[in-house]
């Protein structure tokens, strides 16, 4: 009996390709479209954990930041200094490496190329904790540390804008007006989501950075690397607790520093990018449900048409559950059809448009597979009505409907 069904709604529905085609319109678009946000979303997603590892999983960034008091005007940030990264490294054992760092935008010449890249001022220990390795050349010697000379390292951007099919280490680079001598590259890190272009940077000792670029003995960050994960909450307490006594803080008054680890800024971005993916496949799916309309009128104006026809089958025996089977099938059949319709452009957008967006194509098969079963739920549920009108029909009455 199933297998007659399908046959016969399966012939109802060749028989007129064009209209079926824009009755399932609606759903092909729903469907796709819930397709593509959610993999592209699922894919920044992806981008996200893969842009926090690369800043090192257990890495922490202490941070000055502005105080408020009472509600008043924020004043300004109170900058760290290199006693600071020495007290943290002294009280605290529950770290493995501790970077001071500091950063200023300057212009890069080479010859009559010249870019404008982020120098930064640390030392070795920036390497292990942003999980940054030195791919060609070497570190900075402790000599070089310790006397601030002025060595650097430069970041890929810089070597393919200022170096183009050269080898630049060894060669001399200006920055602002003072010469520096390459003595390594860095490993390509690429865009990151929430900074910019990692690579576009040029690492110098801290003291020189101090000395001949800032001007001052300010520290804008601290990088810290925890021993293990499971040590993360801990040394950020500690760390609280080293720097609210250096900073002479009382019992009560606020922070003006943050610590912030790297799941806590995973969190935030997946958390937003959650909400934003489920706030627009939500959008996207009314066009589901404005094909389920178009499905619900179609298959009424089918029933309509075709009401001697249905007639015949009951005059011939056939029974209303077997009308009203019919009719759902065909409702199912359509919606199904444009499901798996907007399944495969929905791939194929979003295969299309993640590597313009420069995110990861990561398909979710189950979503594919949820798509398709609720298009295919939604036509049934539209062809009830058309179906059960279709099965209520006196037959005696639709023999005599021309």
């Amino acid at each position: 009996m199933l297998g007659n069904t399908l046959l016969l709604s399966y012939r109802e529905i060749r028989r007129n390709v064009m209209r079926s085609a824009l009755t399932v319109l609606g759903i092909v678009i729903g469907v796709a479209a819930v397709i593509v946000i959610v993999t592209l979303g699922t894919g920044t997603q992806d981008q996200v954990a893969s842009e926090i590892a690369k800043m090192g999983s257990n890495m922490l960034t202490l941070s000055p930041s502005n105080q408020r008091r009472g509600g008043g005007a924020a004043q300004a940030s109170i900058p760290f200094d290199l006693s600071d990264v020495a007290a943290i490294r002294r009280e605290l054992s529950d770290i493995a490496l501790i970077a001071p760092v500091s950063l200023r935008p300057m212009q890069i010449i080479y010859g009559n190329k010249n870019i404008r890249s982020n120098v930064m001022g640390t030392d070795n220990n920036f390497s292990p904790v942003r999980n940054w390795q030195v791919v060609e050349g070497r570190l900075f010697t402790p000599n070089e540390v310790r006397a601030g000379k002025l060595a650097c390292i430069i970041g890929s951007t810089v070597r393919d804008e200022l170096f183009p099919g050269q080898t630049p280490v060894g060669a001399a680079i200006r920055i602002g007006r003072t010469t520096c001598n390459v003595i390594g590259v860095l490993e390509s890190k690429g865009q990151i989501m929430f900074g910019g272009d990692q690579d576009e940077v040029v690492v110098i000792p801290i003291r020189g950075f101090q000395r001949r670029i800032a001007g001052n003995t300010n520290v804008n960050q601290i990088y810290l690397s925890a021993v293990t994960e499971d040590l993360m909450e801990d040394v950020k307490s500690e760390v609280t607790k080293i720097m609210r006594e250096r900073r002479n803080l009382s019992d009560g008054a606020e922070n003006n520093f943050s610590i912030r680890d790297m799941s806590e800024i995973s969190s935030v971005m997946q958390s937003t990018t959650t909400v934003m993916t489920g706030f627009l496949s939500a959008i996207a799916a009314v066009s589901l449900l404005v094909g389920g309309i178009g499905i619900m009128n179609i298959m009424l104006v089918s029933v309509t048409e075709r009401t001697r026809e249905i007639g015949i089958r009951m005059a011939i025996g056939a029974t209303e559950r077997e009308v009203l089977m019919q009719f759902l099938v065909e409702a199912g059949m359509l919606s199904g059809f444009g499901g798996l319709m907007g399944v495969c452009l929905g791939l194929g957008g979003a295969a299309i448009v993640s590597p313009a967006l420069g995110v990861p194509f990561s398909v979710q098969p189950l979503t594919a597979i949820g798509a398709f079963l609720f298009s295919a739920l939604v036509g049934i549920v539209f062809g009830y009505m058309p179906a059960r009108r279709a099965a209520r029909l006196d037959p005696i009455e639709a023999l005599r409907h021309e």
